[in-house]
């Protein structure tokens, strides 16, 4: 009998996930993957909070629209960190605000930590704590790394516009 691959467990910040919904590019992909079940997306409501506060800010008549994407998504929802967790891990990345999202995920249990920030996804000191318990990692280095796009795969998309996908 054949065994069913398991598939990664990917908690998505709020910056990919933005940056996916405003532009067909790496972080697009990466969402639509989610959609297609190649992929588990996860999020907490504070990644939620941040998309939605973004949204509302820049786009704020697709506020709903995408409340009700989030919402009905193929996303599995965990919950956030305590402030008590929080306080503990003081120091497992450089800066204080990423804190909350780091543990959510180590909570959860997931394979990559999927961000554009830099505090999240330097490969250096600021998160050698944090490597060892999940692998942070930027939307193109997972797309070519993990879901194994080639070179010309990755560039094709690049600039992409919407109407491109046309």
């Amino acid at each position: 009998m054949k065994s069913k691959k398991r598939i990664p467990r990917v908690f998505l910040d709020a910056n990919v996930f933005f940056a996916g919904l405003i532009c067909p590019r790496w972080p697009y992909e990466i969402l639509r993957y989610g959609e297609t079940g190649e992929i588990e997306i996860i999020l907490c409501p504070l990644v939620i909070e941040e998309i939605e506060k973004n949204i509302a800010k820049k786009f704020p008549s697709f506020l709903e629209e995408v409340k009700s994407f989030i919402n009905t998504g193929n996303f599995k929802k965990v919950a956030n960190p305590s402030k008590k967790e929080v306080e503990k891990h003081h120091n497992l990345v450089r800066d204080k605000k990423d804190i909350p999202i780091a543990l959510a995920a180590i909570k959860a249990k997931v394979d990559f930590l999927v961000s554009s920030d830099k505090d999240l996804t330097a490969q250096d000191h600021t998160t050698e704590k944090l490597r060892k318990y999940i692998k942070p990692i930027l939307p193109g280095t997972f797309l070519k790394e993990v879901m194994k796009w080639t070179s010309e795969e990755m560039e094709s998309i690049r600039y992409r516009k919407w109407k491109d996908l046309e």
